[in-house]
């Protein structure tokens, strides 16, 4: 493993510009130093506990819970037929309460709240802590509409697992491990099901903190590839779309801000949609067959480009011209009609 690339004397609260552009991690030490939760967070768990408080506003938060065995690994349970957490909705003040009681147990049980919308959970917390992002503006020339949430809990550790968005995670109280692999490594991760799992994005089975590569051999090419950061309070990282990570919180108490934003027009669907009706109408189909429609998606996706529908009118490339809103609601339709067909 190697570390990540890191920047350092930053302006506080201002993300440098064309850190998206090389799609590479950062970490970006001290970017949200300014935050009166990392302040809060400098001088006492308590403190970040009676901040927080103070931003809650009665709605309860989504909490994933397990048992000390678990030691902290939020995953599937031994023969993957469910999981090895419970899930619970609770009072904040009440998580807050048992994280604090809990920090001296030898062997406490495994908080986790995770991908929590800010506004839903602190309105008003980003009026105080919140990061300026007009530097990530693309074509449109204006910051992207990112969205912020909250993870909170004790020690945890979340197994490798992409997501689709940007992310700019913030480590706010505690410290957090980060391991990332770059996307070319996904053979060698030994990913589980992607219709089943923990919290919906498919996630290695490797348990890095034990890798057992007797099991996993390849596991061991993934290492060599992989890159890893520790973050403190008001340290940041930027995680590219599509890079796979494993985040580790390491104290009894942590929290993390994170911003998701994605790079591509709001009526794009998800890509993973596609994957599904792939697994569906194309990984059965004859070696011949499927080599045949891979040329297919090289031609109008991978490698699609002015001259893949220049023979045909402007006027009449339906599916085939760029993508606006109305072409994508007209494509969406086109597909839930021919669904609908097949399931008749």
């Amino acid at each position: 493993m190697q570390p990540i690339q890191e920047l350092r004397d930053l302006t506080p609260g201002r993300v440098p510009a064309g850190l998206t552009e090389a799609a590479q991690p950062v970490v970006l030490r001290g970017l949200v130093s300014h935050w009166p939760v990392v302040h809060a967070a400098l001088t006492s768990d308590e403190a970040v506990a009676d901040y927080l408080h103070g931003c809650w506003r009665g709605a309860p938060v989504a909490i994933m819970t397990g048992p000390p065995e678990i030691d902290g690994r939020i995953f599937y349970n031994d023969d993957l037929t469910g999981m090895n957490f419970g899930r619970a909705d609770a009072p904040l003040p009440a998580l807050l309460t048992e994280l604090l009681r809990c920090r001296s147990d030898e062997r406490p049980p495994c908080y986790y709240v995770g991908s929590t919308t800010l506004e839903d959970c602190l309105p008003g917390f980003r009026a105080h802590n919140d990061l300026d992002l007009a530097a990530l503006a693309g074509d449109a020339g204006s910051a992207p509409d990112a969205l912020a949430s909250l993870w909170l809990g004790n020690r945890s550790r979340i197994a490798p697992h992409y997501d689709l968005p940007d992310n700019m995670a913030c480590v706010a109280a505690g410290r957090r491990r980060f391991t990332l692999f770059p996307p070319e490594q996904l053979p060698n991760l030994y990913v589980g099901p992607i219709d089943f799992t923990p919290a919906g994005q498919p996630v290695s089975l490797v348990d890095l903190k034990h890798p057992d590569l007797e099991r996993f051999p390849r596991f061991a090419q993934a290492l060599q590839h992989a890159q890893v950061a520790e973050l403190g309070p008001g340290d940041a990282l930027y995680i590219p779309s599509m890079w796979w990570h494993q985040v580790e919180a390491l104290e009894p108490f942590n929290l993390l801000i994170n911003y998701w934003w994605r790079q591509s027009p709001a009526h794009m669907d998800p890509p993973v949609l596609t994957l599904m009706m792939a697994l569906l109408s194309l990984r059965e189909l004859p070696e011949p067959q499927r080599r045949a429609w891979q040329g297919l998606f090289d031609h109008y996706v991978f490698h699609a480009g002015a001259e893949t529908a220049a023979h045909i009118p402007e006027h009449a490339r339906h599916a085939l011209a760029p993508l606006t809103p109305q072409g994508a609601s007209n494509l969406r339709s086109h597909l839930i009609h021919r669904l609908q067909q097949r399931q008749d």
